[in-house]
């Protein structure tokens, strides 16, 4: 892995690390083409695409009992370690219900209030890997919030251990059913899957493409692509520490995005090595190759801690991890960032799992406008307001001459008729 100064970045270096496409262009047509045969046929179009896709035959596309089961399956160990991460999760996410509140001034009596969104679809992805902590990341938020039925979609024969946590979680529902095809079971439903009001969560291309196409139809969090690390560090940093914070992320995949900005070029060099060294160990050596090799991922020499922050901030990334002496200076100058990660004995693994922070989150450069998954995902609001005859006579004026301003006049009616003898 070669070292690139920040500055010596020509204008398509910069588009490929700073611009992260999640592919979702490339598979539009398919995703579309899949949503439209489950629109048609329900149920029979997710079993042909099961075994077109995924190689399965499927029987029951509801796989809620074998669920509620599953904690039999996956050892005592494994079943401890689900429910703690969902205890953490589910502590730190009941930290962010909002009150409901009312304020009385002057005659006016103005508030907000609160109510969940009815029924809510978890993406768990699934296929050639189990992810357990998907679904409690996905579920979790939405049972706080209060919502009342909580779908979880995952491909076919999914691992015990995600089936366990979606249970754990507090998942309603479980379908065995993956994919672009996933997607548009919960936005319009078909004989068996319960068509939901949102879909939130993480997964391949085709699950991006599709939630880019049902959205409008349906709500959905956010379009979520591969896997991103950002370490800002300084010449205090362990390069072996901030190798393993980056191979953790490329295990991922291919298309995962791992990069480290430092303004020390004795680290710079010392993270490359150890990159290098590292990723020779790891079982999952020829993904992190790959991934460590994409435009987007590599370790960037920069000129000053200025520099490190302005990189940090156009990267936007999903995981940002700081490594510094003085982390908590840096971190008031970042605020692009999905979820950071301060101090050696912070890696981001422990916010994968069990910290109690959500990890779903937004890619691609998406940080710079939206935070991820939170009970206010699945919250809406609204206001409320009463006001006296003597707090509208206060206003009448304001609100008839801008009403008459915009040319609606019935607007200015509905105010005066209040004040008619």
């Amino acid at each position: 892995m070669d070292v690139r100064a920040v500055e010596e970045l020509s204008p398509e270096q910069r588009r490929a690390v700073f611009q992260r496409d999640a592919g979702v262009g490339a598979a539009a047509d398919t995703a579309r083409d899949i949503i439209e045969q489950v629109r048609e046929e329900g149920d029979a179009a997710l079993r042909r695409l099961a075994s077109e896709f995924d190689d399965v035959t499927v029987g029951s596309i509801d796989v809620t009992d074998e669920a509620a089961r599953a904690a039999d399956d996956v050892g005592e160990e494994l079943l401890a370690a689900i429910e703690d991460a969902a205890d953490n999760v589910r502590t730190f996410h009941e930290a962010q219900r909002p009150t409901d509140w009312r304020r009385e001034f002057e005659g006016r009596e103005l508030g907000r209030r609160f109510s969940p969104i009815e029924r809510a679809g978890v993406y768990v992805p699934g296929g050639a890997a189990a992810y357990p902590s998907s679904a409690i990341m996905g579920v979790v938020p939405a049972v706080v919030a209060g919502v009342d039925h909580v779908a979880v979609a995952t491909p076919p024969e999914p691992a015990p251990a995600t089936l366990a946590a979606a249970h754990v979680a507090g998942a309603d529902a479980v379908y065995q059913v993956g994919g672009a095809q996933a997607v548009a079971a919960l936005a319009y439903g078909t004989e068996t899957v319960n068509a939901v009001q949102k879909i939130v969560g993480p997964g391949n291309r085709f699950v991006a493409a599709a939630k880019a196409a049902v959205r409008g139809d349906v709500a959905i969090d956010f379009i979520a692509g591969p896997s991103e690390l950002l370490v800002v560090a300084d010449g205090s940093a362990d390069p072996d520490l901030v190798a393993a914070d980056m191979l953790a992320q490329a295990e991922h995949d291919t298309d995962a995005a791992v990069a480290c900005v430092t303004d020390d070029p004795d680290l710079a060099a010392a993270v490359a090595a150890a990159c290098e060294q590292q990723a020779g160990e790891r079982e999952r050596e020829a993904t992190i190759r790959g991934a460590l090799a994409g435009d987007a991922s590599g370790v960037f020499l920069a000129r000053s801690a200025s520099e490190m922050v302005l990189f940090a901030e156009e990267y936007a990334a999903e995981h940002l991890s700081i490594l510094a002496e003085d982390d908590e200076a840096l971190l008031e100058r970042i605020t692009n960032a999905g979820s950071v990660f301060l101090g050696p004995y912070t890696p981001v693994a422990g916010g994968d799992y069990a910290t109690g922070t959500n990890h779903v989150l937004p890619t691609g450069g998406a940080a710079r406008t939206e935070g991820g998954l939170s009970v206010d995902t699945f919250l809406r609001s609204s206001t409320v307001q009463r006001l006296d005859r003597s707090a509208l006579a206060e206003l009448r004026e304001t609100v008839t001459r801008l009403a008459d301003a915009e040319g609606l006049e019935a607007h200015a009616a509905s105010v005066e008729a209040r004040f008619e003898d």
